[in-house]
């Protein structure tokens, strides 16, 4: 199979890669840089560069929820995202092209159509994102995740498949090769906070204004992501700096954990605290961990917001909106949620939420496509 992935979102498109069988050929068609006017490289960019996986960025115009400088500017790419994507899908030839929503999304779409490529779009949210409702009138099939997604579609072309979930490598070591906890902090638990990907200002801000206190009772993993519009980590780096020796030691600080450790970290956290993207609330779910999510205030539909719920009424954490959140309260939560953590066991019907093997029938759904090209 030659298959072109666009990578609006970089989690399941891992899953469908390691799936994909050893004689297929694969591009990825990504954005090289995370944000508009920010020369900090994605991590998609740098996970699809280690697997030696070929990756085609391409730079299109977005629709930006919140107006900013570079709002207008984005809106006139769009022409150029689709002459980069014709030019892109036209040298390479896929058989089929796999979309993962988001902006880039459209333009590649949109090339493949004209090219007569056919196009598998998936929707890993619990409705449907504006690229993939768009895309579905020229797709030849949508895979969605959750039943509450197939309203939003044709249902001759839908199916149903799950939202594929990486086979995580958990290290022998308890948090992965990247994080060494020694003997002494072992005795404490240990938070991971993520920001996702792109790393969460606000989140960062928060652990800033009581991470002396935090680390006086856990281990932290702080993922901060790269802005350079904030220089989150660098910050953070020479505050850690200032602390007493005994401290440093518990603050693990990166700009990114990388695919081959996640799994490692999720897995020995005893409390996770994140945006509420839906891949992320995904792997939550999958592994059973207790969360404290702090939904993007300006995500389209308030996704993050119906992910973040989701996640609490299955008895697995607490949601919390970031115009009530400030340092203090912050860890005063997670106080409080340590001082009652049994309560957030995972129920029975957690096992019937993720489907396991979900990469594996989106695979079988690109095969179908690509054997009634049109």
């Amino acid at each position: 199979m030659k298959l072109a992935i666009v990578g609006g979102h970089l989690s399941p498109a891992l899953a469908v890669i390691d799936a994909l069988p050893r004689d297929a050929q694969v591009l990825f068609i990504g954005r090289k840089y995370t944000f508009e006017g920010d020369r900090a490289t994605s991590l998609e960019y740098n996970t699809i560069r280690s697997l030696k996986i070929p990756f085609a960025s391409i730079s299109t115009g977005r629709w930006q929820r919140k107006f900013t400088r570079f709002t207008i500017p984005s809106l006139f790419k769009f022409p150029y995202g689709v002459v980069q994507s014709f030019l892109i899908l036209r040298n390479f030839k896929p058989e089929v092209v796999l979309s993962f929503g988001g902006y880039l999304s459209l333009p590649v779409g949109l090339s493949a159509f004209f090219l007569r490529i056919p196009i598998v779009i998936h929707e890993q949210t619990l409705a449907a994102g504006l690229a993939n409702r768009i895309l579905s009138f020229f797709a030849k099939k949508i895979c969605i995740s959750w039943d509450s997604s197939v309203k939003f579609f044709l249902l001759e072309k839908t199916v149903l498949t799950g939202n594929p979930v990486r086979k995580f490598k958990v290290h022998p070591d308890s948090v992965g090769t990247k994080f060494k906890v020694n003997n002494e902090n072992k005795t404490l638990p240990i938070i991971y906070i993520t920001g996702g990907s792109s790393g969460s200002h606000f989140i960062n801000t928060l652990v800033e204004g009581c991470i002396e206190e935090l680390l006086k009772k856990f281990i932290i993993i702080h993922q901060t992501g790269d802005a350079q519009k904030y220089l989150d980590f660098d910050r953070l780096y020479n505050l850690r700096n200032t602390l007493p020796p005994k401290l440093q030691s518990r603050y693990f600080l990166t700009k990114f954990v990388e695919p081959e450790n996640i799994g490692s970290v999720i897995k020995a956290a005893d409390l996770v605290v994140s945006r509420a993207g839906i891949n992320t609330v995904t792997e939550l779910i999958f592994f059973k961990k207790p969360s404290f999510l702090i939904p993007i205030p300006f995500s389209q539909n308030n996704e993050q917001k119906k992910n973040a719920l989701f996640l609490k009424d299955l008895g697995l954490g607490e949601v919390f909106y970031q115009d009530l959140l400030d340092s203090k309260k912050f860890f005063g939560v997670l106080i409080g949620m340590f001082d009652n953590i049994d309560k957030y066991k995972a129920k029975s019907n957690l096992d019937t939420s993720i489907n396991k093997n979900a990469a594996q029938k989106i695979i079988e759904v690109l095969t179908y496509a690509k054997k009634t090209k049109r």
